[in-house]
């Protein structure tokens, strides 16, 4: 691997400078200890960005596609529904993410079984909340459709999107798993091309079953429905193969595995339940202020949003397995250093996402607005150039939970997410719309963020003086 290569190159110029100097032996040393963890995070980090990138793209192809297939209001039914896709993949998050924080953590003390252990009871519970899913969508799609506020011009679509998402939960809630323990399990590249292939299978079937089959919003559920499916597939040499790290084991559930998953996990869950219920009370505000077409801007927004979140998930995603792993060894330094390493990119990448949002809110925009709605670009334009003011402070909030999440630090996670998540955002929203309209609508995520931010940097100020 690129890791290991490295690692023998150094160790080569290590040996080679022996005879040199003493000064020019401490600074090579130094080179290379700060090098190789620098190295090993980039790597984890960049495969992880692009994977969740990737990912975030399943519900953004089916707005691009639907948008220029079914106008503004098949838009409007399509953000309806998306919650329930927040629900979905943040049990899977949650299992994932939990269960493999917590593998990694056993596995780098030497406890093997207690980490399968920890691998079965994953698997136990995402067979159980995959069928509590299958089940609301053979039976509840039609009343959630209502509770959602789908009126007579979208109630349709709205209902046959989560028919069919609901009926896929296994696919999506075992796609997150695997991508979870596979690249905790020393193998990220996988994860990532799992991702990238499924994602791009989504974009390539959203295309044919809406146009050249005129399955409309049946073909555009399906295609999201497929794409995580795929990706099982590709990860099945690893999670199916006999030089895994984890295995099935027998055991019952375990009640201290189903605590650490939960607990560890839910930070994950949190964040696509809130990001879910958020959307559920923009959505009702909106209609409220400007009807359908002010859904289908915020659904451009928000599905943008879902996007530029990944690159922060993908940051701390990618990075976790290496703080978990130096918590585990009780290196604090390295784990800090890690944490450094992470905000100095996200603050780097804010900078350039929030500079592209707003020299190109104007294009970004039309490209979902198929049918050249005045009101439509109006008020997605100028949602793009307040909402995402609040990039940076949504970086260093999702990295910093995850943090805590790493070192088993549950309970500032939890109030980080819980806050940004449900206490602050609805009450904000609620408050400053009704000064100010939609503007205040959009500047209610940025303003939550930002108190939230600083929240966790008193957090972060304690933990850095635990030493």
């Amino acid at each position: 691997s690129v890791s290991i290569g490295l690692l023998e190159i150094q160790n080569i110029s290590a040996f080679l400078f022996v005879s040199r100097q003493a000064d020019q032996n401490s600074k090579e040393d130094f080179s290379m200890e700060t090098a190789r963890p620098f190295g090993e995070f980039a790597r984890y980090t960049f495969l992880s960005v692009l994977g969740m990138i990737a990912l975030s793209c399943y519900i953004l192809a089916d707005t691009f596609f639907v948008s220029r297939s079914l106008g503004t209001n098949g838009l409007a039914a399509l953000n309806l529904a998306i919650p329930v896709y927040n629900f979905i993949h943040g049990t899977g998050l949650m299992l994932g993410m939990g269960g493999a924080t917590r593998f990694s953590i056993l596995k780098s003390r030497g406890e093997s079984h207690a980490a399968d252990v920890v691998y079965t009871n994953t698997l136990y519970f995402s067979a159980l909340f995959s069928l509590l899913f299958m089940a609301a969508g053979l039976f509840l799609a039609a009343p959630l459709t209502a509770l959602l506020g789908a009126d007579e011009a979208t109630f349709q679509m709205s209902c046959t999107y989560l028919n069919v998402l609901l009926l896929f939960s296994p696919a999506f809630i075992l796609n997150d798993v695997f991508l979870c323990f596979v690249r905790n399990d020393g193998n990220p590249r996988l994860a990532m091309i799992a991702t990238v292939v499924s994602s791009l299978s989504n974009v390539v079937l959203d295309y044919v079953f809406m146009f050249p089959f005129g399955m409309g919003i049946f073909g555009a559920v399906l295609a999201t429905g497929l794409s995580p499916a795929i990706g099982v597939a590709i990860m099945a040499p690893h999670w199916m193969g006999t030089s895994k790290g984890f295995r099935l084991t027998k055991t019952g559930v375990q009640a201290d595995a189903v605590k650490f998953t939960f607990a560890l996990g839910f930070p994950s869950l949190l964040a696509q339940l809130s990001s879910g219920i958020v959307m559920i009370a923009f959505n009702t505000i909106i209609l409220r202020l400007t009807g359908n077409t002010g859904v289908a801007a915020y659904g451009v927004i928000a599905n943008i949003s879902l996007v530029v979140t990944s690159i922060y998930t993908g940051i701390a995603q990618g990075v976790q397995p290496l703080i978990s792993r130096e918590y585990g060894r009780n290196h604090r330094t390295l784990q800090r250093q890690y944490l450094k390493f992470s905000l100095i990119s996200m603050a780097a990448l804010s900078a350039a996402v929030y500079a592209v949002i707003f020299f190109f809110a104007d294009p970004i925009a039309g490209i979902f607005n198929s049918e050249g709605s005045f009101q439509l670009q109006q008020i997605a334009v100028t949602g793009l150039k307040l909402y995402f003011t609040s990039v940076v402070f949504v970086g260093y909030n999702t990295i910093i939970s995850t943090y805590f999440t790493s070192v088993e630090q549950a309970v500032p996670a939890h109030i980080v997410s819980l806050l940004r998540g449900l206490i602050l955002i609805i009450p904000m929203a609620l408050i400053l719309s009704s000064l100010w309209g939609m503007t205040g609508v959009w500047l209610a995520f940025p303003a939550t963020e930002l108190a939230v931010a600083a929240i966790g940097l008193f957090f972060s100020a304690k933990d850095r003086k635990r030493g």
